[in-house]
């Protein structure tokens, strides 16, 4: 006898489909912890909408013969923002006072506060490794003409990013406030002092008045935390939405293909 199918439940009865993010399998815990990640990254896109942002600054054309040389860009931000960072975790036991509090706190930092010397010596050698990476990065692009047209925007922005950078390290080396610190920078101060016109006034601005006191370590420290990264992340980001948006130029070395010219229909 042939047997008939089986009538179709009624719909009251059916199983409810799973919601987006579940499954009716069991996964195993890994399984699982990636769903969850791709629910919670849906989810925040579908609010935000930032994938279309994220593609456009990550997935684009870069021209033909390319180096290692073209990652200091690259290496100079990520130098920025370990000094960021540490900076951060420094300034939670730094004490901008001249009466030995300052001293004492890099003291205590070093000596005392867990993993304080290894964050300390980051901060101070990534510095030094900032400003060397920020060299290297101009000198490719000067030396590659990758400041020509259109870029002729990217790269003030490169040089004010330069100057600020300058700026941090010698604002950054009076923190210390030990004999060496404050020797080299009333050196420092004084010879911005000789500059023609607003040299007098820039060294009164930096030392907060003639002498140097109390209120020289504050504006130093405040300067250095507050006011130049500030406008370094405002300019770097400005940086890369040109890098981005313009594109990055060729070696000098490979030969850019003109496009094929078009010839009228008329003239055929």
């Amino acid at each position: 006898m042939r047997k008939l199918p089986a009538p179709p439940l009624p719909k009251a009865l059916r199983p409810k489909p799973p919601a987006p993010g579940e499954t009716s399998e069991v996964m195993d815990p890994v399984e699982a912890a990636a769903d969850a990640g791709i629910t919670v990254v849906d989810w925040l896109d579908e609010r935000t909408s930032l994938s279309p942002g994220i593609r456009w600054l990550l997935f684009r054309k870069v021209p033909r013969g390319i180096n290692w040389g073209y990652t200091l860009g690259s290496a100079t931000l990520f130098a920025f923002l370990n000094q960021a960072v540490t900076g951060v975790f420094l300034a939670m036991y730094y004490e901008p006072n001249v009466n030995g509090g300052a001293y004492e706190s890099i003291r205590n930092i070093n000596d005392n506060v867990f993993l304080g010397q290894f964050v300390h010596g980051m901060h101070k050698w990534g510095a030094s490794v900032m400003i060397i990476l920020i060299f290297l990065h101009m000198g490719r692009v000067f030396f590659f003409g990758a400041y020509k047209y259109p870029r002729e925007l990217t790269w003030i922005i490169g040089v004010v990013l330069l100057i600020l950078t300058l700026a941090m390290g010698f604002t950054g080396y009076l923190l210390p406030f030990n004999q060496q610190s404050y020797w080299a920078t009333i050196v420092g101060v004084n010879i911005n002092g000789t500059g023609p016109f607003i040299g007098p006034y820039l060294s009164d601005f930096l030392r907060g008045g003639p002498e140097f006191g109390a209120t020289t370590l504050s504006r130093f420290y405040a300067i250095h935390m507050l006011l130049i990264p500030g406008l370094m992340a405002a300019l770097i980001g400005l940086h890369l939405y040109l890098v981005t948006k313009l594109g990055i130029s060729a070696p000098p070395w490979i030969k850019v293909e003109e496009p094929e010219e078009v010839v009228p229909v008329a003239e055929v």
